[in-house]
């Protein structure tokens, strides 16, 4: 699935920018939630990555996959560690930018405020953490 969103607004936004979420309770514990109406293609957040060493993430449900050979772990900035798994449609998509070790959310869909974003985990595969996800 492509995903096109505007890089001159997620430049504008800065490396760190969860102004348009929050983090509150959800029934999965807890989850990243919409401050605002957000339209289709906009970015909702924008964070910076950090790379762990000597972690297991199959293991930890808060780090990210964060290599093509599934061997590199990576925590998240702002509210990206809370944004929740769905089995649904999601409504948010992920997109990593993995030489710069920076994350963008972008909506999928036009959302309301207060409506809870999700996203597919697609390493739920394989990962012996998400093993309930499914």
């Amino acid at each position: 699935m492509s995903v096109f969103f505007d890089e001159e607004e997620r430049k504008s936004m800065g490396h760190v920018n969860c102004s348009k979420v929050y983090v509150d309770d959800s029934k999965y514990g807890f989850g990243v939630f919409a401050k605002q109406d957000l339209k289709k293609g906009e970015v909702v957040e924008t964070g910076l990555m950090y790379r762990m060493f000597n972690v297991d993430g199959n293991e930890n449900p808060h780090l990210f996959t964060w290599s093509d050979d599934k061997k590199t772990w990576a925590g998240g900035s702002g509210c990206l560690p809370f944004y929740n798994h769905t089995n649904e449609e999601p409504n948010i998509k992920k997109v990593g930018d993995l030489p710069n070790d920076k994350m963008t959310i972008v909506a999928l869909r036009d959302i309301k405020a207060g409506e809870e974003l999700c996203n597919t985990y697609y390493s739920s595969s394989w990962r012996t953490c998400f093993k309930d996800l499914k």
